[in-house]
């Protein structure tokens, strides 16, 4: 510019140089003419001719400056436009690059937000709420202009105040289930999840408790942390968003639909900033009570782990004390028979010792234990009694010795028998285990079975014990049936014998056995040799073979003697088993005495009874030698 100014102003100079030059070459062409005629003329004419060709020069140099000037002069209007087509260019792909922001940061902040919903339904209830503002506004308008004389009018006038009254009706339901963001719409994000009780540690059950609990504060404190993250990640997003808004306003594109945006922005961080402060100083709080919690925690789990150690550290003691003592029980009551009843005694001791030691250690207030009991002792012995009398009942078995495991037992209960060998005695029940008895052979029919039995039952059933006090052996008996004219004497005669013979260790045993019973007991008959009776049946004479025999297998020596005894029976000739039969007599009466006369034998036949009534007559058998009491 200043270089077109200057150019103007030359030429004007040289235009005024122009006409004083003219001028001045008349007046020196005059002078000259006077003056000098000839060389003077001359040398002025050159100098003249010079000095116009100079300034015909300087003319087409300043010609062609102007001429050179036009040409810069366009290329800068050139340059200017292009320069103005740049700018708006540059304008326009700045604000492309801060629409695109823009559109990004919304995206993110309606993207999975809790906080941009929240605020959401805070400014849809400003909204429902200023809307039925204006809609009892014009309720009440309607109703204050009521259009009377026109029919068409007033039905109009109904169904408008009709459609406003709708309206209402639903903003008012819309806006009860947006209450809870009437007032801070922040509230209940801003409140920390309930933390609960406290547990207090005092026994090893509770660290798992405490431990818990410790990690649900943590849940907690990492969970206000997320929400702490994402609003100050919000409240950066609004400050950016707020930038980029003002940016766009200063490129003065659609300034009034921008600041209108940037007016809710601006509200919006508003909100946003207040609650990021009281967010900050809840967090504080919250994070100072979680640590005091976790400190205490700890110092309680502590606290219960070393007095854990230390009462693991005396069970394990009093167990190697009790495995110690259980070694020497073994070692040396192996084979005796209190061995199994000292060794269930002595694991009792130990639990009860144990249970004791965990329950002072553990149950801070006994007496507060012992009145509640009190108070509940009535309806536990009446809801657990027959636990209380399996119980008591064990008391019984364990201090009295009336039954011990290994002893062979009989039970009766509903009219049933089982008999077999105890295995077990706990503290609710006996076990045992049904062998092949009499019982099993004569009523049940099998065995093998497991039977548990109550202890109570001591108190209300009959228990028998085959092999109490060491008394391994119980009397056994057998009986059959002579016809009445066989040989009663020799029958018990072969039945003693044949008793004795198998019978003799166990009478031995037994008789050794009562003498040591007699100083607990008032035994008065302690006979233990066999006992032969005799009686009167209904088809012949009774014989009954009692005898001593092993309590755990009386049917092995039973069936030994019944094969012995019917052997020796058949080898008798004047001896005949008995069974139901009857006599017809066709032809001649019945003999008086009731038995048949006999017809006459043969020679042989009849030698041969001679010989046996003399063997007979010779016998030295009495009735006093068959063991009669």
């Amino acid at each position: 510019m200043r270089l077109y100014i200057l150019t103007i102003v030359l030429l004007s100079q040289l235009s005024y140089a122009d006409l004083n030059i003219s001028q001045r070459m008349n007046q020196l062409i005059s002078n000259f003419t006077e003056k000098n005629e000839t060389k003077v003329r001359e040398e002025r004419r050159i100098k003249i001719e010079n000095s116009i060709k100079k300034i015909e020069e300087l003319q087409a140099k300043t010609k062609t400056k102007d001429i050179n000037n036009t040409a810069i002069n366009r290329e800068k209007l050139k340059l200017e436009k292009e320069k103005e087509d740049l700018r708006l260019r540059t304008l326009n792909l700045k604000r492309n690059a801060l629409v695109l922001k823009l559109e990004e940061l919304n995206r993110l902040l309606d993207e999975d937000n809790i906080w941009s919903k929240v605020y959401s339904n805070y400014e849809t209830y400003n909204e429902l709420k200023n809307r039925l503002v204006e809609t009892k506004k014009q309720i009440l308008l309607l109703k204050n202009n009521y259009p009377l004389g026109n029919p068409k009018k007033e039905e109009e006038y109904k169904l408008t105040l009709k459609k406003y009254e709708d309206e209402r009706s639903t903003l008012r339901g819309k806006l009860a289930q947006l209450q809870e963001y009437k007032g801070d719409p922040f509230k209940k994000l801003l409140t920390y999840d309930e933390i609960g009780e406290v547990p207090v540690v005092r026994s090893p059950l509770d660290i798992i408790k405490a431990v818990s609990f410790s990690k649900e504060l943590t849940n907690i404190e990492e969970d206000y942390e997320r929400r702490y993250v994402s609003l100050t990640q919000n409240v950066k997003r609004l400050h950016q968003k707020e930038n980029i808004l003002i940016s766009l306003i200063d490129l003065n594109i659609s300034t009034d639909t921008y600041k209108e945006k940037l007016k809710a922005v601006s509200t919006k961080l508003e909100k946003y900033d207040q609650t990021l402060d009281i967010f900050k100083t809840t967090q504080m709080a919250l994070e100072q009570k979680v640590v005091e919690l976790k400190l205490q925690i700890n110092e309680e789990i502590g606290k219960e782990i070393e007095k854990a150690i230390i009462l693991g550290s005396i069970i394990l003691f009093l167990l190697l004390i009790f495995l110690f003592i259980k070694y020497l029980v073994k070692k040396y009551m192996s084979e005796n028979e209190l061995y199994y009843s000292t060794n269930k005694a002595l694991n009792f001791t130990f639990i009860t010792i144990i249970f004791f030691i965990l329950l002072f250690s553990y149950l801070e207030n006994v007496g507060h234990l012992v009145t509640i009991l009190s108070f509940a002792s009535a309806g536990i012995a009446i809801a657990l009694k027959d636990w209380f009398m399996s119980m008591m009942g064990w008391l019984v078995i364990i201090f009295s010795g009336a039954i011990h495991v290994g002893d062979r037992i009989k039970v009766t209960k509903g009219g049933k028998d089982f008999v077999g060998d105890v295995v077990d005695i706990s503290l609710l029940r006996m076990t045992i285990h049904e062998d092949i008895t009499l019982t099993t052979y004569m009523i049940n029919r099998r065995a093998g079975r497991i039977i548990f039995i109550p202890n109570n039952y001591v108190f209300t059933d009959v228990i028998a014990n085959y092999a109490h006090s060491g008394l391994k052996t119980v009397w056994d008996g057998i009986d059959f049936v002579i016809t009445f004219d066989s040989n009663v004497s020799k029958a018990q005669s072969i039945s003693k014998e044949i008793s004795r013979k198998y019978s003799k260790g166990y009478t031995d045993m037994t008789r050794k056995q009562l003498n040591k019973l007699r100083s607990k007991y008032s035994m008065k008959n302690t006979s233990v040799e066999p006992r032969i009776l005799a009686f009167l049946d209904d088809h012949g004479v009774r014989i009954s073979v009692w005898y001593l025999t092993n309590a755990y297998a009386t049917l092995t020596l039973r069936s030994t003697i019944s094969m012995e005894i019917l052997q020796r029976l058949k080898e008798a000739d004047d001896i005949s088993i008995a069974f139901p039969s009857q006599s017809i007599y066709m032809d001649k009466p019945a003999p008086k005495n009731g038995e048949p006369k006999p017809l006459k034998p043969p020679v042989e036949v009849e030698k041969k009874t001679e010989e046996e009534s003399k063997n007979k007559q010779a016998s030295n058998y009495k009735a006093d030698d068959w063991g009669l009491y």
